[in-house]
Order: C-alpha cells, then structure tokens, then sequence
C-alpha cells in the first residue's frame, strides 16, 4: 500500500512535535545541571527497580515514593538484564560524595552516583519529577541533570522544649528535610523550660524537669505577665530516640543533639537542685527569656553530672557532633559564688568569661575522649575558644568570621535571617510571634560565606540552616506554617551553586512545589 505524500508529512509533523523537549523541570533545590530532553518514559505495573548491592533502603524508599504518588506497586530486582527499569548505580564517575547524575530516557530512568547519599539524593530529584497521577501508565518528562550540593551541612533545627512535639511530627520534618536535600536535624533538647530526653542515671530529669506547672501566656514583653495553670510537658524516651535516629539514618539525615550548658539549664537546676550555685529549690521555669539558674562551674558534681548525662547521649546519637549550647548565660549567680570564685583563683582565671571558658573546654575534652565533637553558638568565643570546637554564629556574622580566621568550622545561622520563630508578613494577619520579619525573599537572599574572608578563610564556612524555636509555637499546624515556605528557599541556599540562583524563577518553581507540599501533608 501507497501512502499519501501529505500523510507522511502530518506523520512526521507529529512525530518531531512529540518529540519536542519539555519545559525544564520545577525542582527545588535548584540542580547544578539540568537539561530537559525530547520524549518521555512510560512508568507502568512491569516497571522494575533495579539496584546494586548496598543500595537495598534507597531502593526500597523509591518504590514507596512512587507507590504513593501513583498507585504502582513495583518490585525491586538486582538484575541488570532487566529492561523497563530504574537503575540505581554505585559509579566513579560521580566524583563528590553526595553528586549525582540522573538520566531519565524513553527506555529507561538511571541514578549514578559514587555513594548511598548521592544515589538517595537523585532519588528525591526524581520523585519531584514523577506526576501526582493513579493509573496503569504515568508519563515522566525525559531529563539529564548532574548535580551536587554548594555546603556539606545543610540542616534545620527544631527547638522541642519550649513545646514539645511527638515523634510522628518529628518524622514528619524529617521527611520533609529529606525532600529538600538537607542532611543535618538539629534538635534542642534541654532548657530552662522543660528536659526532653530520658538519661537513665538521673530519672528526675524526666520525672520533674520534663514537666512545668503553668506557662506565659501571651508575649514575654506583655504587663502585668499572665500564665496558664495547666501542667505542660513530655519527654522522649531513649527507645523513641533511636527510632528517631535510625528513621533519620535511612533517609541521610545525622541528628545532632543539643544539650543546654552552663546555661539554659533552669530544668535540670529543678530536678537536682545541687547542680547550681546555692542548692536553691527553683520549679521548671514557665515564662520565655534568659534565667539566671545556670549550673554552678565551680562544683565537681557539675562536672560529673554532665559527664554522665552525655555519656548517655554519646551512646544515644552515633553522629560526630553533639551541641552544648554555650550562649546567653548569665554570670551573676558565679560572681556570688564561693565554688566559683574559688575555681577562678585556683584555674588561675581572669574573670568570668574565662570561667565559662574553662567550662566549655572541659566538656569538649570529655566529648573528644568519646570520638565527638562540640558545636556551640557563638558565645563560646568569649573568654577563649575550645581548641576542636565548631561555632555557630546566631548573633550575625561576626562570631563566625572571627572563628573562621582561627581555623574553625562554622555554620552561618544569623537570627535576622535564619530564625524561622519571626514574622513572615505582617505582623497583622499573622499568628503572634516572638518579632521581627523574616520573608521568602530574605532567607533566599541569603548568601552564608561572608565577602570579608579571604578563599583560604571561606572553606570553614560548613553551611547554613533554619532555626525553628517555639516559645509562640505551640502546635504541629503553627510550626508547619512558620517552617514553609521558607524551609524551602532554605534547601537552595544550602544546596544549589550560587551562580544558579535568581528569585523569580524559585518563585515559579515554588509555586509548582506547592502540591508537594500538600502531598507531605505540610500546612504552609
């Protein structure tokens, strides 16, 4: 059979129209490279994941991912003859830990990368690609994007002491965090408003310091104060950790405890009271701020009992950190008393500050001979800075730039920016906050590598991320709404090279990356 010259014409016309490229893709973070290709694959019931040896998690959380978004249930195979498959591949040609080169073809789909990590991050790049669809076909657009992330820390902390939140809304961020590309959960666990962790050698941290009898109600600066009569409270248990930790794991996650000291301790000070200065009986503090309960430096006992709290913790979290706060302590009660005066004089100290130096030092001494490091916030630069320590810097950027100088790691976190506890619009219209205004705009602008330090100084910028502290967060929905968008523009400052950045197209993007956030059940 002839067929017609005009026929063949409409057939090849329709032929180069599907195979067009597609519009470039709305992932966020932003990939390094990214090139939208013609055609598409068809994912369908006889789709296989095909995984190498190591890569049986990652395997495993790419089928329930696309198990939610489409209703396929596929099965996973180490075969590589198979056809119809995606392929996850352990390759040196990837050549940065957690790079990744994803290829999606009319044939087939394939992550490369060099590590678990790299190979779970092209995981999430392609989940983002697959369509919100049920059916027995779902069309994912043909893509090649190599990619790899600016900082090796990107994290998002969650104070859980202030209100505490369970272990399902824990999960929940964790998830979320992992869909953005960020490896570090930074979770605040002890403060003068409640203790949130069980240490098996001191039950009354749990049984009295995880509990306050009443909280302001209100903003901290509102007169007359007015409080709650309610007990608030709750704790997580070392079993319940581990779970957290281990959920944490399976998805690239380290979580990085904190635990408050010499300051913020006014819970801990409630359970022991011989842990501070005068032996005076204090309750679980219920107002927001800066108490001037702190553990007393001078005692031995102190010292003991914060080694074998952290023991605990050590054994509790295998990552390299622990954080040990180090900020906003107040001296007042050390120039009063003997124990302290007494250890000044006999450390041959200059003054107080030196004193919570001496403090800061013991414990990152303690925590080195159990294989860990130390983060504090920039307050442990003052009086001298613990030799291994790595800085936070909270009170701008001058803590970090002077800790970069000394050759010390640092995360930029500056509260103007990075504090997700403040206004996002407003403030009218907005659920009551602890102040300022921190928009979309702002967190995306961020650039956490200071101009002032020169290319030998800027390599000991680690990374960045958000901080969530929830004195005026007292729900699961509020934090949510306080986290996203913003927790997003976050992802890209910590991920996507900064050349590649520009705020219009994240906010087209965004905008398509809504109904992910919906399907992650977040309210934004």
């Amino acid at each position: 059979m002839k067929l017609h010259p005009a026929f063949l014409l409409i057939v090849m016309a329709f032929a180069c129209a599907s195979e067009k490229p597609q519009p470039q893709p709305a992932i966020i973070p932003q990939p390094l490279q990214m090139e939208a290709t013609p055609g598409f694959y068809r994912l369908n019931e006889k789709t296989r994941i095909n995984y190498d040896t190591g890569l049986e998690n990652e395997a495993g959380l790419l089928v329930k991912y696309i198990a939610f978004k489409t209703g396929l249930k596929l099965e996973m195979i180490p075969d590589r003859n198979q056809q119809n498959v995606i392929r996850l591949e352990l390759s040196d040609l990837v050549d940065t830990p957690e790079g990744y080169i994803l290829q999606v073809e009319g044939h087939e789909i394939w992550i490369k990368a060099q590590t678990t990590a790299g190979i779970f991050y092209g995981i999430q790049s392609l989940r983002q690609l697959i369509p919100f669809q049920k059916g027995e076909t779902v069309k994912i657009p043909a893509v090649k994007i190599s990619d790899e992330p600016r900082f090796p820390y990107r994290g998002m902390h969650l104070d859980v002491c202030r209100h505490f939140f369970d272990v399902d809304f824990i999960k929940k961020m964790l998830d979320a965090m992992a869909a953005h590309k960020l490896n570090r959960f930074h979770w605040h666990l002890t403060e003068d408003q409640g203790w949130r962790i069980e240490i098996k050698k001191y039950p009354e941290l749990t049984r009295i310091g995880a509990w306050r009898n009443s909280t302001l109600i209100g903003h901290a600066s509102d007169r007359p104060e007015k409080f709650d009569t309610i007990r608030y409270g709750g704790y997580y248990t070392q079993e319940q950790i581990k779970e957290i930790v281990e959920y944490a794991a399976e998805r690239h996650i380290t979580v990085i405890p904190e635990i408050e000291m010499p300051g913020h301790a006014q819970a801990a000070l409630a359970s022991y009271p011989w842990l501070g200065c005068f032996d005076q009986k204090v309750e679980v503090w219920n107002k927001w701020g800066v108490s001037e309960n702190v553990y007393c430096a001078g005692k031995e006992s102190t010292f003991d009992f914060l080694e074998n709290v952290l023991s605990e913790v050590a054994d509790l979290f295998p990552g390299e950190y622990i954080h040990i706060g180090g900020d906003e302590c107040p001296k007042a009660n050390w120039e009063k008393c003997p124990h302290c005066q007494s250890r000044i004089k006999n450390e041959r100290l200059e003054n107080e500050h030196e004193l919570q130096s001496y403090f800061i030092q013991r414990i990152e001494r303690f925590l080195n001979s159990k294989g860990k490091r130390i983060i504090g916030w920039d307050e442990i630069l003052e009086g001298g800075l613990a030799p291994n320590a790595t800085v936070m810097s909270w009170r701008g950027e001058e803590g970090g730039i002077a800790a970069a100088r000394q050759q010390h790691d640092v995360i930029m976190t500056p509260n103007d920016i990075c504090y997700f506890d403040h206004y996002q619009a407003g403030p009218e219209g907005e659920p009551l906050a602890i102040g300022g205004m921190t928009t979309v705009e702002d967190v995306y602008g961020y650039e956490p590598v200071p101009e002032v330090l020169n290319q030998s100084e800027q390599k000991y910028i680690l990374g960045t991320q958000a901080n969530v502290w929830t004195e005026y967060i007292p729900t699961p929905e509020h934090a949510e709404y306080m986290i996203f968008p913003r927790l997003c523009a976050m992802a890209e400052v910590c991920w996507t090279a900064n050349e590649k950045k520009e705020y219009s197209d994240f906010m087209k993007r965004l905008k398509a990356h809504e109904t992910i956030l919906d399907l992650l059940g977040l309210n934004q």
